[in-house]
C-alpha cells in the first residue's frame, strides 16, 4: 500500500493532474459484471465485458471535468481491454496509447507482482511534464496503490524519489 499524502479533494485533485508532476490512474468506467466471460479474447470486444451506455456517458463526463479543471493536453495510456480503451477514447483528451502494463490480471492472479513491478518501472521512467492519465482495472490499481477504486474513479499519484504516494482520489462525476 502506498503512503497517503495530504489528500486532495476532487477539484483540487484534477488541478494536480494538470500540473504534470502528478499522474492519474483511473479505473475504467461502468461495465456491468465482474471479470470477463469464458472465451474472452483480447482483440475481440464481442467476447469481453464492455461499457454500458451509462459507462460511456460517465467517460464523457469525466473527460469534461478534467478539461474544465485545466488539463487541456494530456497523454492517455490504456489497458488493451475494450472497456478500458473505450473509456480512454471517450474521455476526449488525447488519442489513447496502449500500455500492456495496465492490462488486467484478474484471471491471472499469479501475474500480480510482475505486472505491478512493470507498471512501477514504467511510471518511474515516464518523463514529467505533460499530464499523464492511465486507464486500467480495479485489481491493477489496488495492487499498485492499496486503493479499491469505483468505476471511473481517478487515483492521483505523486512521484516521491523512486517511489509513489497517493495524493488524492477523484470520484467520478
Amino acid at each position: 500500500m502506498l503512503p497517503l499524502a495530504r489528500p486532495a479533494g476532487a477539484a483540487e485533485g484534477l488541478r494536480l493532474l494538470a500540473d504534470g508532476r502528478h499522474l492519474g490512474i483511473m479505473r475504467h468506467a461502468i461495465a456491468p459484471g465482474t471479470g470477463d466471460p469464458s472465451g474472452f479474447r483480447l482483440g475481440d470486444c464481442a467476447t469481453q465485458r464492455n461499457l454500458s451506455e451509462e459507462g460511456r456517458a460517465q467517460s464523457r463526463r469525466i473527460g469534461a471535468a478534467v478539461r474544465e479543471a485545466g488539463t487541456g493536453e494530456a497523454r492517455v495510456f490504456t489497458s488493451q481491454w475494450c472497456r478500458a480503451r473505450d473509456t480512454a477514447s471517450l474521455l476526449g483528451l488525447a488519442p489513447p496509447e496502449d500500455l500492456p502494463e495496465l492490462n488486467s490480471f484478474f484471471a491471472e492472479r499469479g501475474e500480480e507482482a510482475a505486472r505491478t513491478a512493470a507498471l512501477r518501472a514504467w511510471i518511474a521512467a515516464a518523463p514529467p511534464g505533460l499530464p499523464l492519465l492511465l486507464v486500467s482495472h480495479q485489481v491493477n490499481i489496488t495492487a499498485l496503490t492499496g486503493v479499491f477504486p469505483a468505476p471511473g474513479e481517478i487515483v492521483l499519484l505523486r512521484r516521491e524519489g523512486a517511489g509513489l504516494a497517493v495524493a488524492g482520489r477523484v470520484p467520478p462525476p
